[in-house]
């Protein structure tokens, strides 16, 4: 029994082929907004690249951007199709075509949907890459003078003022890095050798911050060094120490900012999705209705259209069938004898003894 199986007339038919046909220029308009929105999240990302470990993130914008240029080709050729389908007789160039643009299209929504899936899938190794970036961009904070580093200084100071953040996960851990170069450091002091010399692994490491996380909530100036000394501060109280610095880590603040685009751009995709499935479907009634005018050899009488002709077990049990016999079709038989018949072969035998060589 066919499945979703609906009769259309003539000037059904005819409608329908018109409707597809706009809704395939739609679909087009849908491509270009998926190439767009691949184009700004491509952007957005390579704003702060520069503190995110894992590159391979670009690989979402990537898919977004060839995903919109197929749209584009898809439903371009899918509306010249539809159009003219409206007639019988331009029907018959297409035919042949219809059943792999289809399949074509079957597999590209499929797509669409995995994509719409990934921006929502994306958050974990999003949140991975920015801890790891943004920890070694600390580290190499000072560097200014090597290559290759001399602006994560001013990238660093950039995203702590335009997002309000300070550090990977909070303030302190700028305690944990040296990020004053060595060369703004008086080596006469006493005090900078001390200090050198009671860490391990020899970094000038202090309870003090970079001037970027500075709250510009602060009734007073900010305090930026011997911050867990409160007793080096004249009228220190805590409420000013609240308000002194930007609290809130830049990891968790990005991942909040990349993640609202993505489920933004994951919703808009989804709702693409569901666009093209239904131009999909109703070009598999316009599809499967012309077949049968064809086959009833009346352009001008009624034919029904489905979404499979048969069941969808018994759809799936033919395609098995066809799949295993085209298996069986390239297989080799050994036996070089195999198509030749057994009294054949028993006479060609005797007759093959008897034969005296010239020589002799």
């Amino acid at each position: 029994m066919a499945v979703g199986k609906v009769t259309f007339t003539k000037a059904e038919r005819e409608k329908l082929a018109e409707v597809l046909w706009l809704l395939n220029w739609i679909s087009v308009v849908a491509g270009m907004i998926l190439f767009g929105l691949g184009l700004f999240l491509k952007i957005e990302i390579q704003k702060w690249q520069e503190v995110m470990s894992d590159q391979e993130i670009l690989y979402a914008p990537h898919i977004l951007i060839t995903m919109g240029l197929a749209a584009c080709g898809i439903n371009f050729l899918g509306g010249k199709i539809c159009l003219d389908c409206a007639d019988t007789n331009k029907f018959l160039h297409w035919k042949l075509v219809m059943m792999p643009y289809i399949i074509c299209t079957f597999f590209f929504t499929s797509c669409v949907l995995a994509g719409a899936l990934m921006c929502y899938s994306i958050r974990s190794q999003l949140e991975e890459s920015l801890f790891l970036g943004l920890r070694n961009a600390m580290r190499y904070y000072k560097d200014t003078d090597t290559p290759g580093r001399c602006y994560l200084k001013r990238t660093l100071d950039l995203l702590q003022i335009q997002f309000h953040c300070c550090g990977n996960t909070g303030y302190r851990d700028w305690f944990q890095v040296q990020w004053i170069s060595d060369r703004y450091l008086d080596m006469t002091s006493s005090a900078v050798v001390d200090r050198l010399r009671s860490n391990v692994q020899g970094k000038y490491l202090v309870d003090s911050v970079p001037f970027s996380c500075c709250s510009t909530l602060s009734p007073r100036p900010c305090i930026q060094q011997q911050i867990s000394n409160s007793s080096a501060h004249f009228s220190f109280d805590q409420q000013s120490q609240q308000l002194n610095l930007w609290k809130r880590g830049c990891r968790q603040t990005l991942l909040d900012h990349y993640t609202s685009i993505m489920q933004s751009v994951g919703l808009i995709v989804l709702l693409i999705w569901l666009f093209e499935l239904l131009v999909l479907t109703g070009v598999r009634y316009l599809q499967t209705a012309m077949e049968n005018v064809l086959r009833l050899g009346d352009p001008d009488s009624e034919s029904d259209g489905w979404i499979l002709e048969n069941s969808l077990a018994e759809t799936a049990h033919s395609n098995f069938n066809i799949i295993k016999n085209l298996g069986k079709c390239y297989q080799v038989d050994d036996d070089l004898n195999i198509n030749i018949p057994a009294a054949t072969a028993q006479q060609e035998v005797p007759s093959q003894q008897n034969q005296i060589p010239a020589a002799s």
